[in-house]
């Protein structure tokens, strides 16, 4: 009887504790839950701050690193001046690139003449032709007020990209429609692109068209060339063989105080003898002479070859001898057509004699081309 009611008492003791133990547990877990719930929706100051969030930020690159520093050097209520300085500042053109676009985003800021003519030179200095043509379109579109400085930077740096030529002329249109009216540099620059399309004669005539329009234009706005735009306006009609045209802007170069030159000169005298005007060629030559001009190698040459086509051989021939005390040699297919034409102009022993004074004065002669000359006179003496 004693055993059973021992037993039964360690039996209530135990379930006693169990629940106490299970009840204290219910209680510290809810407190637990409770505390972390409130922490959750209470903000403490280190959980306000964006880096202790991440424990391990991402460190600056230095490039960042300067933009920042720029940025905060901008004082507030900075002006296109204070852009500008920033921009030339700049040894990178990305950074330079990326303090422009911010501040084209702040109120009451606008990009004017000034900055966008730095960032396009910056640009292309830093080779990036990409940015600079972006910065040319926003321009066309109406981005600030163009100036004549910047319409010329842009046309230069259209003209010195192929696939910008048309670009170019875009550029120039719009210029005429501005106050920034065009400059003798802009003609210049025009012109100079016009010129490199001179490849082909079928071409050149195509291109010889948008070379007048631009001497008419410049001529009504009362822009006074110099001889090297007029040179190339020269240039233009002699490769197309418009010689008369030609002459007639060399007569005129007087009128603007301008000179000619040996560029002049062997322009016109070139054509002249192409179009088959040799004696008129020979006259322009004689005269450049007289004033100490020394003409281009190819007019020469050009000049020595039509002289011996019209079997004007003394003064082909005394042509040669000038070409070779200015240091200059005729290349083998002049001196071939020169003396082969003396061979069949029944004067084979002209051409011998004439060969052998040449072999002594032309010291870049070497012993090939001298025989591959000889052997062409005794075969033509043959037949």
């Amino acid at each position: 009887m004693g055993g059973k009611l021992r037993c039964s008492f360690i039996s209530t003791l135990r379930t006693s504790l169990l629940s106490s133990l299970s009840l204290r547990s219910i209680s510290t877990s809810t407190t637990h839950i409770s505390t972390s719930h409130q922490a959750s929706i209470t903000p403490t100051p280190s959980s306000q701050t964006p880096q202790n969030l991440n424990p391990n930020p991402r460190t600056k690159t230095p490039l960042e690193k300067q933009f920042e520093t720029w940025i905060q050097n901008l004082k507030p209520g900075f002006n296109p001046s204070d852009v500008d300085k920033a921009l030339r500042a700049q040894s990178d053109p990305d950074l330079a690139l990326d303090i422009f676009r911010w501040t084209a985003q702040q109120r009451n800021y606008k990009h004017d003449h000034v900055t966008y003519l730095t960032m396009i030179q910056i640009a292309i200095s830093g080779k990036r032709y990409r940015v600079a043509e972006t910065l040319v379109e926003e321009v066309l579109a109406g981005a600030c007020p163009a100036s004549l400085s910047l319409y010329n930077s842009m046309i230069k740096f259209c003209c010195g990209r192929k696939f910008l030529f048309n670009r170019a002329f875009d550029v120039y249109k719009k210029m005429l429609k501005s106050d920034a009216k065009p400059s003798l540099e802009t003609y210049t620059l025009l012109l100079s692109s016009l010129l490199r399309k001179f490849n082909k004669l079928n071409v050149s005539y195509v291109y010889l068209h948008g070379v007048k329009s631009l001497n008419k234009q410049m001529k009504a706005l009362g822009i006074i060339p110099d001889t090297f735009a007029l040179n190339m306006i020269i240039k233009a009609y002699s490769t197309c063989l418009e010689v008369d045209e030609a002459i007639r802007v060399f007569r005129e170069m007087g009128l603007y105080g301008c000179e000619p030159n040996a560029y002049t000169y062997s322009y016109i005298t070139k054509g002249l003898c192409e179009k088959g005007r040799v004696n008129q060629g020979l006259g322009l030559y004689k005269e450049m002479r007289e004033k100490g001009l020394v003409p281009k190698w190819n007019t020469y040459m050009i000049l020595i070859c039509s002289l011996a086509m019209e079997r004007r051989f003394d003064d082909a021939v005394d042509v040669v001898f000038d070409v070779l005390g200015n240091s200059m040699t005729p290349d083998l297919l002049t001196y071939r057509t020169l003396l082969e034409g003396f061979c069949r102009d029944g004067r084979g022993n002209d051409a011998f004699e004439v060969l052998e004074e040449l072999r002594r004065r032309d010291c870049m002669m070497n012993e090939k081309t001298y025989k591959t000359l000889l052997d062409g006179l005794h075969f033509l003496n043959r037949e």
